[in-house]
C-alpha cells in the first residue's frame, strides 16, 4: 500500500491513474495530430501541451468522481462500462463549459469529438488488459497468513474481496497442526515449526503475522531469517489497515494507537487546523447568509417556528455542547428520545426533506466551527444517550473523544448511516483509522470526497 495525502491506496490502483493519465494524454495528442484543423493545433508548443493537460485532468476527475478507482466498483466489468459512458458524457459536459469560459484552452471542434470517442474505446480496452494482467497468476503475490485467529479470518475476507491488489492467498499457518478452526476457506499449510519449510515449498512472496496472541508463540528466528532471504514480512493488523481504511477494533491495542509514528501530531498542525477553521468558517458564513436566509424563510412559510434545531451532542474529551441545524422535521418529532433518520422519514416535512438530500440542513455549523465546538473534519459527534451506549458496548470507544468532531470526517466519507452497535463498532474502526493518521494531508482528502458525495447526493436521509 501506499501513502498519498496520508490516505493509504493500493499501488495497482495508483498505477492505473498513472497509467490512464498517460493514455488520455497521448490519445488527446493523437487526435490533435490526426484531425487538428487549421488553427493551428498540428504545432507543438506549450499552448497544446496545456489544452491536453486541462482535458486529460477533467477525464481524470470525472474518472474519480464515478468511483471508477474505488476497490468495490474496479472488480465488476459490467459496472466499469456503464461508468465510463457517464463519464464520457460527463466530460464532454464539463469541457464544454471550461471552453465556453476560457476558449484559450480548448481543442478544435474535430480533435475534442474524436479524442473523446478513441478515450472511451481505449480505456475500456486498458481496464481489461489491465486487470486481465493483475490477476494472471505469474503477477499475483503470494501470501502465507501466520495465525489463524478473527483477524486472519478478517484479512482474509477483506483480500478476496479485492481482486484488483494481486494477492494471491495461498494458505495459512495456524499454531497448532490440527486447528479447531478454518481461515476463510483456506488451507492449513502446517504448524508453526514448519514454517520456513511452507514459505520455501510454496516460493512464498509475503507472510502476515494475524497471530492474536504473540507472547512466546511468534516464531522470531524464523522471520527475521525469512525477511534476509528477501521474503517480506507484514503485521496483520497494519495491512488490514491498509487495505480497508479502517482499524479492525476487536484486534487493536490501545498501545498501538499511543506508539505510532503517524499519530504525532504537532501543535503547529494542530494550531494550522484551528486557524483555517476559524477564518474559512467564518468567510463561509458571511458569504452563505443570503442562502441561510432563503433557507430560514421557506422553513418558517413551510412548518412555522422554530426555524433552527438545536441539540447536545459530545465533542472533545466528551464535554456535552449545542449542535445547530435548519429544522428538517415537524417540531416533537423527536418526543420520548432521539432517534436515527430514516430513507423517506414520515417526521420529515416537505422543506425538510430537500434539506436533507441536498445537506442544506447543516449550514449552522458553521456557527459550530466557528466557537471551537467542531472543526471541518473529524470524528461526527452523536447525543449523550447514543454516546453512553456505544461506550458501554464497544471497546476504545472513548477514543473517539480525543479530537474535535467534525461536520465531515473519514467514516462518513467511507460508509453510511449506523443503526446498530455493529454499524456504529464498524464507523469506530474508521474514526481511530483517522486519528491514527491525522494530517492536513488526509483531512483534504475527505474534504474531496465530501464534495463528490454532496455532489451525487448520497448517503442523505
Amino acid at each position: 500500500m501506499t501513502r498519498v495525502l496520508n490516505g493509504i491506496f493500493p499501488p495497482r490502483t495508483l498505477l492505473l491513474v498513472m497509467s490512464e493519465a498517460l493514455l488520455v494524454a497521448m490519445t488527446l495528442r493523437t487526435a490533435i495530430f490526426l484531425l487538428g484543423d487549421e488553427t493551428g493545433l498540428r504545432l507543438e508548443g506549450g499552448n497544446v501541451l496545456l489544452r491536453i493537460a486541462v482535458a486529460s485532468a477533467v477525464c481524470l476527475l470525472c474518472l474519480h468522481y464515478f468511483d471508477l478507482y474505488d476497490s468495490s466498483i474496479l472488480a465488476n466489468s459490467r459496472e466499469i462500462g456503464v461508468r465510463l459512458i457517464r463519464v464520457v458524457g460527463a466530460v464532454c459536459l464539463v469541457l464544454a463549459v471550461v471552453y465556453y469560459k476560457y476558449p484559450d484552452v480548448g481543442l478544435d471542434f474535430r480533435s475534442f469529438i474524436g479524442g473523446m470517442v478513441l478515450v472511451a474505446i481505449l480505456l475500456a480496452i486498458w481496464r481489461r488488459l489491465f486487470f486481465a494482467l493483475s490477476r494472471a497468476a505469474g503477477m499475483a503475490e503470494k501470501v502465507l497468513l501466520l495465525g489463524d485467529g478473527s483477524l486472519a479470518t478478517s484479512l482474509a475476507t477483506e483480500l478476496e474481496r479485492r481482486p484488483q491488489l494481486g494477492v494471491k492467498l495461498v494458505g495459512y499457518v495456524s499454531g497448532s497442526p490440527s486447528p479447531s478452526r478454518g481461515v476463510n476457506g483456506l488451507r492449513n499449510l502446517g504448524a508453526v515449526e514448519q514454517l520456513t519449510e511452507v514459505v520455501e515449498s510454496r516460493q512464498i512472496d509475503r507472510v502476515v503475522v494475524t497471530m492474536t496472541d504473540r507472547r512466546g508463540a511468534l516464531p522470531v528466528g524464523a522471520l527475521l531469517r525469512l525477511k534476509a532471504r528477501g521474503v517480506l514480512i507484514r503485521d496483520g493488523a497494519e495491512l488490514y489497515e491498509s487495505v480497508t481504511g479502517k482499524v479492525l477494533v476487536g484486534s487493536i491495542r490501545a498501545s498501538s494507537l499511543l506508539f505510532t509514528s503517524r499519530s504525532q501530531v504537532s501543535q503547529g498542525t494542530l494550531l494550522l487546523k484551528r486557524s483555517l477553521a476559524l477564518v474559512l468558517s467564518l468567510v463561509a458564513l458571511l458569504i452563505s447568509l443570503p442562502i441561510m436566509g432563503l433557507v430560514a424563510l421557506l422553513i418558517w412559510l413551510d412548518s412555522g417556528a422554530p426555524v433552527i434545531f438545536r441539540q447536545t451532542r459530545i465533542g472533545k474529551d466528551g464535554k456535552p455542547f449545542t449542535l445547530y441545524k435548519f429544522r428538517s422535521m415537524r417540531n416533537g418529532a423527536d418526543a420520548g428520545g432521539p432517534r436515527p433518520a430514516q430513507p423517506n422519514d414520515p417526521r420529515c416535512t416537505r422543506v425538510g426533506g430537500w434539506l436533507r438530500h441536498s445537506r442544506l440542513d447543516e449550514m449552522p455549523q458553521l456557527y459550530n466551527i466557528l466557537r471551537g465546538d467542531m472543526c471541518f473534519v473529524g470524528p461526527r459527534p452523536f447525543v449523550p444517550e447514543q454516546e453512553e451506549e456505544c461506550q458501554q458496548q464497544i471497546p476504545l470507544y472513548a477514543q473517539r473523544w480525543c479530537v474535535r468532531p467534525g461536520a465531515t470526517g473519514w467514516a462518513q466519507v467511507s460508509r453510511g448511516y449506523c443503526q446498530s452497535v455493529e454499524d456504529n463498532t464498524e464507523k469506530l474502526g474508521y474514526d481511530l483509522f483517522y486519528i491514527k493518521n491525522m494530517s492536513m494531508g488526509l483531512d483534504t482528502l475527505i474534504l474531496f470526497e465530501t464534495i463528490k458525495i454532496l455532489l451525487w447526493g448520497r448517503g442523505a436521509q
